[in-house]
């Protein structure tokens, strides 16, 4: 018969259950952690790719007015501007009129003393009269000797000696009037008057002084300049040239009155650069009914150069330049690389204004990274992160 408090015999089936459990939590551990490390090396490899692309801001070209105007300096001078010289010599007999005295055309300036021309010109008149005189002469005596001529008593030699005289005689007197015409064409300057209306802006004569017909060498009498409009002359740099039309609106400011403009207009270009200066002179106009602008004085000239179309610009550490000459690195829809070459219109600084090469939709790498090649692939970075 069994004793009680003997040991009862594993249950085998118990057993088998444990062990399963057991291998089953075993090789689910084991799973678990060979999946873990495999979306960690996964990942890994994925950052690693991410990282290894470089990351690039961009932008698309702007097309604001960077610089709608420019500002040079000018110079303003008379529309019209004439030195006036005595054409007959002489002693000025008196001056009418002094600086600043407004004139109109024809008006009297100085009268002139001229002794010697008087004494030409009643020279002239007398061998004109002679000359009449001697002309009629030689008209009387061929009709006589005409006469003479159908009646046989003179030779035909006779007659054509008169006729020829009295063609010399009329010759005289045409020469002696044209020399009596211009001794008084002559005569007719010892009033020297305004050519045109003005403003007497030089006198460098005086009563008594002596005169000399046509002397360049010496200062002019007067100087007339008419200030109603004045010309106002710029050196435009090239650039800026092609910007700036016939007809374009200009803005005129003097140091003498800063709170006040004047309104000028591109009136003529000199069409050509100078070596020196490489800048094209151009000429502006600029009224000056009110008087206020003074010819010879300096100006500030601010030109519009507002266009139609609108230039792109770009920031200028956007540009590439290599052996392939200069580029631009654009963006496209699948994040890769393509160099486009561009031209510049106008280097603004940090702006550059292109000519050719970009279009308005176009993303422009802001700062190319160095060894950024065609086709690169590229990850874009967020704004603002």
């Amino acid at each position: 018969m069994p004793r009680d408090d003997a040991p009862q015999p594993l249950n085998l089936r118990k057993l088998r259950l444990f062990a399963l459990i057991a291998a089953t939590a075993v090789v689910a551990v084991v799973a678990t952690g060979i999946l873990s490390r495999e979306r960690g090396n996964a990942r890994l490899r994925e950052l690693t790719d991410v990282q290894a692309l470089p990351t690039v801001a961009v932008a698309t070209p702007s097309m604001k007015a960077l610089s709608p105007y420019i500002n040079l300096p000018g110079r303003l001078e008379a529309f019209s501007r004439a030195p006036i010289y005595a054409r007959v010599s002489g002693y000025l007999k008196e001056w009418k009129v002094d600086i600043g005295s407004p004139v109109k055309a024809g008006q009297v300036l100085a009268e002139i003393e001229a002794p010697d021309l008087d004494q030409q010109l009643l020279q002239g008149r007398a061998d004109l009269l002679n000359a009449e005189a001697a002309a009629k002469l030689a008209e009387a005596t061929l009709k006589r000797r005409q006469s003479l001529a159908d009646s046989k008593i003179i030779s035909q030699q006779d007659l054509d000696e008169r006729i020829a005289d009295l063609a010399s005689k009329q010759a005289s007197v045409k020469s002696n009037q044209a020399n009596v015409d211009r001794l008084e064409a002559l005569a007719g300057y010892k009033k020297v008057v305004a050519p045109f209306g003005g403003i007497v802006t030089a006198r460098e004569t005086d009563v008594g002084a002596l005169i000399n017909a046509g002397s360049s060498s010496a200062p002019a009498m007067f100087t007339i300049s008419d200030i109603s409009k004045l010309r106002v002359y710029v050196n435009v740099p090239q650039a800026f040239v092609p910007n700036i039309k016939i007809g374009s609106k200009a803005t005129v400011s003097v140091p003498e009155y800063p709170d006040r403009d004047f309104q000028a207009t591109v009136e003529a270009s000199s069409q050509a650069v100078d070596v020196q200066t490489g800048t094209t002179r151009m000429q502006l106009v600029v009224g000056n009914e009110s008087g206020l602008l003074l010819a010879g004085g300096y100006a500030n000239v601010r030109i519009d150069l507002s266009r139609e179309v609108q230039p792109l610009h770009i920031p200028a550490s956007a540009l590439l330049f290599d052996q392939n000459g200069l580029r631009v690195a654009v963006v496209g829809s699948d994040d890769k690389v393509t160099l486009k070459r561009v031209k510049i219109a106008r280097d603004l600084g940090r702006e550059i204004e292109i000519a050719t090469g970009l279009a308005a939709e176009d993303r422009v790498i802001i700062t190319p990274p160095d060894g950024l090649v065609e086709g690169a692939q590229v990850r874009i970075a967020k704004k603002g992160g």
